[in-house]
């Protein structure tokens, strides 16, 4: 049965979006406290369920505890191992409004938690507790994202399953707001330069230590305002902007460094997900090509996969 791939509207969710982002940052961050640092900023990220995102399991002294949002109820939930939940909906909740809910019950629960306030990988942010501004939560299009992510995912696995050298899991940065999967050479990349908004420049050099080809999905933003999947590779080779890529609707953007497949190609496809994972491995081999990475080393041989 062909999958269906949802309908993307960054002009009509942007709203949405951008709470969504900020709340998400909230969540991460309470992971990022409470977690050993794992290189690449790995101990971070969100994961994408049936239902939504979740932290999975977060380390805590007294209880263990998850924070999960579901975009079918349309809530925020708290479990710890105790077997105890809190949980409160997202409709109507600004993000100043979402920062203290969860503080609020992670102290009821008895989990002390302290987080720097203030978004990252944004310019001007608002911290948490001042900002009223962003509180639209839109359940369509919150439901139609998690679809998405959902269909990427499934995607994204598949292609992480044909590498044997070090690649990342796939999971979602609430920094940049996307779902991503990282390959590694093995080898040691040039110092990055940083100058990320609100980011420590020595976060991004830490990620960006070794050589990465890495892919991803984003729902579009402010300065890209559409739904795309991505690829680039650090540091990048002679001749890769100028590299052939399936599918042809695929294009090197230049400010971005990176290629572009707009969400909306993949959407309309006959097939979707075989047109994305043919972005995913074009682009892919490309770099990996011109960067002269050792593929017979770090590559499965699809020949013999299940």
């Amino acid at each position: 049965m062909k999958s269906v791939w949802p309908e993307l509207s960054f002009e009509k969710a942007r709203a949405t979006y951008e709470t969504l982002h900020l709340w998400t940052q909230i969540v991460g961050k309470i992971r990022l406290t409470k977690t050993p640092w794992i290189n690449h900023s790995w101990h971070v990220t969100l994961y994408v369920t049936p239902t939504g995102l979740t932290t999975s399991t977060i380390p805590d002294v007294n209880k263990p505890f998850q924070i999960d949002f579901d975009f079918h109820k349309h809530q925020l939930l708290i479990k710890t191992s105790a077997g105890e939940e809190r949980f409160f909906d997202l409709q109507e909740l600004s993000v100043a409004g979402c920062y203290e809910k969860v503080l609020s019950a992670l102290r009821q629960l008895g989990i002390e938690v302290d987080i720097h306030p203030v978004p990252n990988e944004l310019v001007d942010p608002i911290p948490f507790h001042e900002d009223h501004a962003h509180a639209t939560y839109d359940p369509q299009q919150a439901a139609a994202l998690h679809q998405a992510l959902l269909r990427a995912q499934e995607v994204f696995t598949r292609f992480r399953s044909e590498f044997r050298g070090k690649c990342s899991p796939v999971h979602f940065f609430w920094g940049s707001f996307d779902l991503a999967v990282t390959r590694f050479s093995g080898r040691e990349a040039p110092k990055h330069p940083g100058g990320v908004p609100n980011l420590p420049d020595w976060v991004a050099q830490e990620a960006y230590s070794q050589e990465v080809s890495s892919c991803g999905f984003w729902p579009g933003s402010g300065a890209f305002p559409q739904a795309a999947f991505y690829s680039y590779i650090y540091p990048e080779p002679d001749g890769y902007k100028q590299a052939t890529v399936q599918p042809e609707q695929a294009y090197y953007h230049p400010q971005l460094g990176e290629f572009i497949l707009p969400y909306e190609v993949i959407q309309r496809a006959e097939n979707p997900s075989a047109m994305l994972l043919g972005f995913l491995r074009s682009t892919y081999e490309a770099a990996a090509d011109l960067a002269q990475w050792d593929r017979s080393a770090l590559e499965m041989n699809l020949s013999t996969q299940p």
